[in-house]
């Protein structure tokens, strides 16, 4: 179904129409229409009931938009986009399609029995409520949704894992979506957040460098076992002039790590971590190079090996 501008002179159901991706509440088609028009044009085919109290004005198959404007209104009145699916929307890579999240007051409660019907082009619907859902929180968006900042906070507590959780707050400050700064403001006004801690930890991680989610471990790792903090992504000029930045620099001790992801396994990235490693050395730095695997996985054994190339280079730890 391809929707196009409504001319001049189109009735307000043909804006509507154009505004909601051509999906509109029950409520919204009889207003306009009448109901007996209504059930004309679902008895015939030319729209869709897509589930009870919403309608498409249309027959085909749902859109991805339609799918978002079916969630909100399906959800009821001040329902908006949450959690990963409006940081998605918000052009926050990288982060789960489905369910699709709802944010609803906590006053009232959206509609199960709806949400159990919901047709098979229909992407599933998570209700979430919430009694702290501030202006300054929704984002002037259609369908509505919360801010970036706000989106990325409850998908980190809604997330399976910790290591999700973490993963999606990386990636939103990674790709320039959000700042930690908003992060921090929004968590200021949610005291009963989940993984509150969590997401303030993460975030001044990231504020002090971090992007990766694999830096972010490191410096959980350095914290646990008493290592002295790096310098994250530390900027420097190799031997040809060229601007490089450093995963992790202890810059008394002349220590340099490098966290390698799975890219760095692709010929091209080999060969240009070699020609770095290379200015490394020459320097005069000592150079390890860590799997981003083995700092989840193996933490013990990184912090040794970190320790061991700390006090070879001078570091001595505080008695």
């Amino acid at each position: 179904m391809v929707l196009t501008i409504p001319d001049d002179g189109e009735d307000p159901l043909g804006w509507l129409a154009f505004a909601q991706s051509g999906v509109l509440t029950t409520a919204q088609a009889t207003g306009l229409l009448g109901p007996g028009v209504v059930r004309g044009r679902v008895r015939s085919g030319r729209w869709r009931s897509v589930c009870r109290g919403v309608l498409l004005t249309g027959s085909g198959r749902l859109t991805r938009d339609q799918q978002l404007w079916v969630a909100v209104l399906a959800t009821g009145p001040r329902s908006v986009l949450a959690g990963a699916t409006a940081a998605a929307e918000a052009g926050v890579r990288g982060l789960r399609r489905e369910p699709l999240h709802v944010l609803v007051p906590a006053t009232r409660r959206a509609g199960r029995t709806v949400l159990r019907r919901l047709p098979v082009d229909m992407a599933a619907v998570v209700v979430h409520r919430t009694s702290v859902l501030p202006r300054a929180h929704l984002q002037l968006a259609r369908p509505p949704r919360t801010t970036t900042a706000r989106a990325l906070v409850d998908a980190a507590g809604w997330a399976r894992t910790v290591d999700e959780a973490q993963a999606v707050l990386a990636a939103g400050c990674q790709q320039r979506r959000v700042s930690p700064e908003e992060i921090r403001a929004v968590v200021d006004v949610l005291p009963r957040a989940h993984r509150r801690h969590l997401v303030r930890r993460t975030v001044d991680d990231i504020a002090g460098g971090a992007e990766a989610l694999s830096e972010i471990d490191f410096l959980r790792l350095c914290r646990r076992h008493g290592l002295p903090r790096p310098d994250l992504q530390h900027r420097r000029t190799d031997a040809g002039g060229r601007t490089r930045w450093l995963d992790a620099y202890w810059r008394e001790w002349g220590v340099h790590v490098e966290i390698d992801g799975a890219h760095h396994m692709d010929v091209r990235e080999w060969a240009a971590d070699m020609r770095r490693q290379n200015d490394v050395w020459t320097a005069g730095d000592r150079i390890l190079r860590l799997p981003a695997w083995l700092v989840r996985a193996r933490p013990d054994e990184v912090a040794a090996t970190l320790r061991r190339a700390l006090l070879a280079a001078g570091w001595r730890p505080a008695t």
